[in-house]
Formats: C-alpha cells, structure tokens, sequence
C-alpha cells in the first residue's frame, strides 16, 4: 500500500518548489500528474501524446485513467519508497472518482497539503517563471485558474469535510512555508 499526500493550490502556488524540497529532505517521492503527463506526450510511440497535446494547450483536463495509470507507474516503479506527494491531482471530481475506481486499496491518502495563494500572485508567478511551459502564457493562464476555482477548490472541500486537509500559505518565503510544511508532515504523517 502505498502511501500519498496529494499536494493542490492554485497554479503557481509553489507546489512543485515545495514538493522538491519535500522529497529532498523527507523521503516522500514527488510525482507531478502534469510533469508525468508532459513526458508522456513527448515519450516516441506514445499512443495518447496527442490527445494529452490537445488538453494541456486548452488548459483543459486529461482523462483520469492516462493520469492514473502514469502515477500509478511511477509509484510501482519507485522502490520503497516514504509516501508519494502527487501534485496537482486531483484536479476535479472525475478525478477523484477515478482516483477512488483505480487506486484504492492501492494507495493510503495520508491528508492533503493545500497551498494556499491570492490569484494575482500566482498568475504573476507563472508569468515570471520562464520555463518555456506551453501553458505558462495569460490566455492558457486564465483557463486554469478558471479550471482550479470551479473544479479542483471543490475538491479541496471534500476532503476538508473529511478532515484531511492542511493549509499553508504559499504567499510567503519558500523557507518560511517550507518550515510551516515539515510541521504539517511532523504531525500528521509522522514522518
């Protein structure tokens, strides 16, 4: 059984900064759905490339069993592996139903690390980040946080309602969010 911490904010909220620290110092692997995914629409002979293509440019959402079956892979192939942060999933309720069809019994969520950011800040994130993403320009931008707000901030309320959910500001310093995170994992994942 493996253990997951899903990691969800607003894009640009410093998931994959975070997750990076996470997995160098706590033993939890990172698996990035939309890092997977990217690999995946460029890996030759990858017979959903194409399809993947078309959603990441609409800013639009993958279908859960490709999302699924990549982390699943990823989690299999890991070794042994503390827990897994799987960041950026799951992005709607057809992605956690999905989740809940393919990976129960499979996969223990220990809780949800919900980083938390204004809007403005997070888009001016993304704008400044320069890594060449596709999806890092104003229009593609908007679709996401427009995707986040009606999709995925429902999700977080469901597992708030489960008590599984731990926020932390992401506005701040990297450090200083970083030292609230090994707080929240010192707590609930007993790490």
């Amino acid at each position: 059984m493996h253990n997951v911490v899903f990691v969800l904010g607003p894009p640009g909220s410093g998931k994959g900064t975070i997750c990076a620290k996470i997995q160098e110092n706590l033993g939890y692997v990172h698996l990035s759905a939309g890092d997977l995914l990217r690999a995946e629409r460029q890996r030759e002979g990858s017979e959903f490339g194409a399809l993947i293509e078309q959603h990441i440019r609409n800013g639009s959402i993958v279908p859960v069993e490709i999302t699924c079956a990549l982390l699943e892979n990823a989690m299999n192939n890991s070794g042994d592996a503390k827990g897994f942060l799987v960041d950026g999933f799951p992005r709607n309720e057809d992605n956690l139903q999905g989740w809940n069809k393919q990976m129960t019994g499979k996969a223990l969520i220990q809780f949800v690390l919900f980083l938390s950011c204004p809007v403005p800040i997070c888009i001016q994130r993304c704008l400044n980040r320069g890594q060449g993403r596709t999806d890092d320009n104003e229009e593609s931008l908007k679709k996401r946080v427009e995707t986040y707000n009606h999709q995925t901030f429902p999700i977080i309320e469901h597992f708030e309602k489960n008590g599984l959910v731990r926020e932390v500001k992401s506005e701040r310093s990297v450090e200083e969010i970083y030292a609230d995170v090994v707080e929240v994992f010192n707590q609930t994942a007993k790490v």
